[in-house]
């Protein structure tokens, strides 16, 4: 099966942001465009929007002129549904509302042929209860561009228990001729990106609400150690709480309540307060202008501290290796042990400074914990995480080797899992949970979180370099310490774990 023919026309019904632009994207392709929308004068208003877009990529020379004035001809606004029989394909991008979508898809069935591909561009909502509603949901498919539409790449190619594959086909290599990068999903709740991308914010959450951290040292620790391009709180923010609460808690819901997937209750008190974020002045930061005290919160930064004279390292350091060529670089003598599970440094002070591991400082003697970096040379700042009883001199000999490093360092509370390291975990262990399940493929996967959320690695290539029982520990450790199931790891995380024992012939 081919993408849809060019001389086929596309139809997006409804013309808000997303609307505009999958129509903008299926014009630039070259397809005749008809918008629809139910209010009066919406579709006008929708296609002289799209047109001055158009005129900017021309400005820019990203569209040539000529071009653009091919492109213009080929869009029209209808003032009826039944102006768009005769479309190959028709979007569905109006209100998340089950019933709303469902009344749509039964009126265009009566105008529209019987090879027409009807697509709807969903983020939440199951795409076998829209196309229930119909009499041939066999043609019937979910679209999930990302916002914004003509500049992200990645599409969602969602199918439902009763679409055709011939359907899902033509859909996945239509977006594929727009330029775009499709992925195959099934229909699940979040589908790949929605779904695999709960913990980056729970997780942030989460150490919040446990006074670990503030909001601006977790973002700082997220962008500047774990390598995402931007903090879960800011993030948020510009997407809107109430927007990124709502898609949460239908993830949630959908999976029966699942714990792993349990809203923020801090979340929740931001959009009951009406601090959504940018868009209304107020979320986590504040971002009115010319009010007093409406300034950009700094990360907590530890100061200045001697460095150690000497580490001695504990075995290898596992995925913090790089650490010992960058301490010795920084002219501090790294004396070496052979321990056959050491992945720890021993401070002069005789305190110890290991990787996060599930585990919190306050169950051993004198150890401060620090957190996963994406890339340790990489790195601008390393979070550390001790308690109440680990000694001064500790704290202080592992701020100051960190900093004689170049990094900025972070002191939070003693939280188990750190910040970077429990996120990383828990989207790795939904990653495999969702192959298990038949969601997706891994390769997919990696491209959906990579390409649709921007992840610096997608959840499979994390775990090929952090080590096949990484994930698997630091989550089983978290779980014994938090029994609520949020951090159980799934039997396929279990599974990818234990499997080289297999392999090694390894017998019970």
């Amino acid at each position: 099966m081919t993408a849809l023919d060019l001389s086929s026309p596309v139809a997006v019904v409804g013309t808000g942001t997303m609307g505009q632009g999958i129509a903008q994207v299926a014009l630039v392709a070259g397809h005749p465009v008809r918008l629809y929308d139910a209010a009066a004068g919406r579709a006008r208003e929708a296609a002289d929007a799209i047109g001055a877009r158009l005129d900017r990529l021309v400005e820019k020379g990203r569209l040539s002129g000529a071009d653009r004035d091919a492109a213009r001809a080929r869009l029209t606004a209808a003032d009826s549904l039944a102006e768009l029989a005769g479309c190959g394909l028709v979007v569905e991008a109006v209100l998340e509302r089950l019933d709303v979508k469902q009344d749509l898809f039964r009126a265009l069935e009566d105008v529209v042929a019987e090879d027409c591909l009807l697509a709807t561009n969903t983020s939440s909502l199951s795409i076998a209860a829209i196309g229930g509603a119909l009499r041939a949901p066999g043609r019937f498919v979910g679209l999930h561009f990302f916002n914004p539409a003509p500049l992200l790449p990645l599409v969602e190619v969602v199918s439902g228990s009763a679409t055709d594959v011939t359907s899902a086909t033509r859909a996945y290599e239509t977006a594929r001729a727009w330029g775009k990068t499709p992925v195959a999903c099934a229909d699940t709740p979040g589908f790949i990106v929605n779904r695999i991308a709960r913990p980056f914010y729970a997780e942030a959450f989460a150490v919040h609400e446990a006074q670990g951290a503030d909001p601006a040292t977790v973002d700082a620790v997220l962008r500047e150690c774990g390598g995402f391009r931007m903090g879960a709180f800011e993030l948020t923010d510009l997407i809107g709480q109430d927007v990124n609460e709502s898609v949460t808690h239908s993830v949630w819901q959908s999976f029966f309540q699942d714990v792993r997937f349990t809203p923020s209750l801090a979340q929740r008190r931001l959009v009951e307060a009406g601090r959504l974020g940018r868009k209304s002045g107020q979320g986590w930061y504040d971002y009115r202008e010319g009010e007093q005290g409406a300034e950009v919160p700094e990360p907590h930064t530890a100061e200045r501290r001697q460095p150690p004279a000497h580490v001695v390292a504990e075995g290898d350091l596992g995925p913090a290796a790089a650490l010992l060529a960058l301490i010795r670089e920084a002219g501090i003598e790294v004396r070496e042990e052979d321990e056959d599970n050491g992945t720890r440094l021993v401070l002069p002070g005789g305190g110890q400074l290991a990787l996060a591991d599930g585990q919190t400082s306050v169950e051993f003697r004198d150890v401060v914990y620090f957190d996963l970096a994406l890339d340790y040379r990489a790195a601008t700042r390393i979070a550390l995480s001790a308690s109440q009883d680990t000694s001064p001199r500790t704290l202080a000999e592992a701020v100051g080797l960190f900093q004689a490093l170049g990094k900025d360092v972070s002191v939070i509370g003693d939280v188990p899992g750190m910040i970077v390291a429990r996120t990383v975990a828990r989207i790795i262990d939904l990653a495999y949970d969702a192959v298990a399940k038949g969601v997706a493929t891994e390769g997919d996967i990696d491209t959906a979180m990579r390409l649709g959320v921007n992840y610096p690695l997608g959840p499979f290539e994390w775990s090929r370099r952090l080590g096949r029982e990484w994930a698997y520990a630091l989550l089983d450790d978290l779980h014994l310490r938090d029994p609520s199931g949020r951090y159980a790891p799934s039997l396929a995380l279990y599974r990818h774990a234990h499997a080289s024992d297999k392999r090694e012939g390894t017998t019970p």
